[in-house]
């Protein structure tokens, strides 16, 4: 059993690493899907509220809340797969909670990757709304997630991926990860 977790900025590539899981077969669960459903069981617009709602949430169950939400849905996976790959810690608090969850078969990847870089990726996306639009910038965005604690999630990741290089590149230390593991990735690669 493996439960990996994803820690990025936005635009750094935690979704393109969920894509790749997917396309093995691994189980992907999203943690931002909690908070997209907690924004729709609130009647809010998850393009437009998703901020408002996460800050929310830590703040009336507490700074794991979104990571509690999620343990039961990875715990619901395993029972059918080996390796389970969670998208969107915030957190070091989170890191704690699954930690404490899957004790060393939890691993925890940092994906990064520069501001302009990530910029331009959000908006080839078109999927967010941006600060034109009624939405949030990026530098809103990231200033929410770091205001979570995701720097000192980052700072304790067990694999650092620099996303920087090809698409093919960081999908191949994706992929890696996936199948062999962090010991498997740090022989490959560092």
């Amino acid at each position: 059993m493996r439960v990996l977790a994803t820690v990025g900025l936005p635009g750094s590539g935690k979704g393109e690493a969920a894509t790749v899981a997917s396309e093995l077969d691994v189980p992907v669960v999203t943690m931002g899907d909690v908070i997209r459903a907690e924004c729709r069981d609130r009647g809010l617009d998850p393009a437009m509220d998703h901020g408002t709602v996460a800050k929310a949430l830590r703040k009336e169950n507490g700074p794991a809340a979104v990571a509690e939400r999620s343990l039961p849905v990875i715990e619901a996976e395993l029972d059918d797969s080996d390796v389970v790959l969670v998208d969107g810690v915030r957190s070091d608090i989170e890191v704690d909670a699954f930690e404490d969850a899957f004790g060393a078969d939890f691993a925890l990847i940092s994906i990064e990757a520069p501001f302009d870089v990530r910029e331009d990726r959000l908006a080839e996306r078109g999927r967010d709304k941006s600060a034109d639009e009624g939405g949030e910038s990026l530098e809103e965005r990231d200033e929410r997630e770091l205001g979570f604690g995701m720097d000192e999630a980052m700072a304790r990741a067990d694999v650092t991926i620099e996303n920087t290089d090809t698409l093919g590149t960081f999908r191949s230390r994706v992929r890696t990860l996936l199948t062999e593991g962090v010991e498997g990735y740090r022989t490959q690669y560092e």
